[in-house]
């Protein structure tokens, strides 16, 4: 575990800070690099490390803000050093010292979970590249100095249709605007418009072809990211709630002292020591061998938990938490954990297709697959 004194550019923030102000602050300090293993995005995710950076993210600044890291630190970053080209090795240095902001573009105009329906085109010439389309409720929008974007370079719904393509935002062509949202302002979270920007062949991300499978890859690490993000919101939110509870009075002791409320907030407990051995069991599966199921049992168990430890937590503060800032906006926000980076419901469909193997792995004591 890295030393507490390491984390001071962060202390030196105020609580307000947006999501680019953070990322700046950990690239300058070279906290960075501690998500990785050997310290390099191109080697994989080391879960401890990324674990210990979202942990010190979510005690300090906003969902919003912590969002706005845990894409990049967990997908946007790993996917960009794929790229051999130096048009993205000197977008990822740029990322890895918080000069460079990166906004993972997948999520299209249509459903954001049918990613083989998108309508963002890339067209591939002899010596250029043409990006044409758009992008909804894509984080860091509106600060990102480059754009990872999801385009299909060939009509029709094949996996091998689709390519990862790294934009620079200040390409002509390139138009962003913010999303209404206040809930989500600090994350930079916005649409971005792609009008016939051209860009060399080398700003190509991975090979033509492989941008559905570099996707499947790596959005397995943003929901093992998910999974302790939500291990430390609930863990930072039934600290302060259980602090709430045993210093408000209520007839000759506290609210604490009122079984029901210490069984509901026993329940609490559970759920999170219940989504923390799980992330530490599946926590290498995901990292080192890329597994879609073990990473979908993360993204459903994260949004379950999640969605329950902060409904439970926002009644038991009563009337305190529709303060502004409070839990009930937390709550709000956090709902996010059902939704980004695969809904509940096709992450538990990812589940139900490998129910097979699911229940035969688990006649075997210690084994899942």
């Amino acid at each position: 575990m890295p030393d507490p004194g390491c984390y001071a550019p962060l202390d030196a923030l105020p609580r307000t800070a947006s999501g680019a102000q953070v990322w700046a602050a950990l690239g300058g300090a070279g906290l960075t690099a501690g998500a990785y293993r050997d310290r390099q995005p191109g080697t994989g995710i080391d879960p401890a490390g990324l674990a210990d950076l979202l942990t010190a993210v979510d005690a300090r600044f906003s969902v919003a803000a912590t969002l706005s890291v845990s894409v990049q630190l967990a997908t946007a970053l790993p996917l960009l050093a794929t790229g051999g080209a130096p048009a993205a090795r000197q977008a990822l240095a740029g990322a890895l010292t918080g000069r460079a902001t990166l906004a993972l573009a997948a999520t299209d105009v249509t459903a954001g979970t049918d990613l083989t329906a998108l309508r963002t085109e890339l067209r591939i010439e002899d010596d250029a590249l043409d990006v044409t389309g758009e992008k909804n409720w894509i984080a860091n929008t509106t600060t990102a100095t480059h754009f990872l974007v999801l385009a299909r370079h060939r009509p029709g719904r094949h996996f091998t249709h689709f390519t990862w393509v790294l934009v620079p935002a200040d390409a002509p062509g390139v138009t962003v605007r913010p999303a209404d949202s206040t809930l989500f302002a600090d994350s930079g979270a916005g649409h971005v418009t792609f009008d016939g920007v051209r860009l060399g062949r080398d700003h190509v991300l991975g090979r033509i072809g492989l941008g559905l499978p570099l996707f499947a890859r790596h959005i397995g690490t943003e929901r093992l990211a998910g999974a302790q993000w939500g291990v430390a919101l609930c863990r930072r939110v039934l600290a302060d709630t259980h602090r709430h509870l045993t210093g408000r009075p209520h007839g000759d002791g506290t609210l604490w002292d009122l079984d029901p409320v210490r069984q509901r907030f026993a329940a609490c407990l559970l759920r999170l020591r219940q989504l923390h051995a799980l992330s530490g069991e599946l926590a290498d599966q995901v990292a080192l061998r890329h597994d879609a199921t073990a990473a979908a049992t993360l993204k459903a168990a994260a949004g379950a938990t999640v969605h329950h430890v902060l409904g439970d937590c926002a009644q038991l503060w009563g009337a305190a938490g529709f303060t502004t800032g409070g839990i009930q906006e937390l709550r709000a926000q956090a709902a996010l954990f059902g939704i980004g980076g695969g809904a509940d419901e096709v992450v538990l469909g990812t589940l139900a297709d490998a129910a097979g193997d699911l229940l035969a792995a688990l006649e075997r004591p210690g084994t899942l697959p």
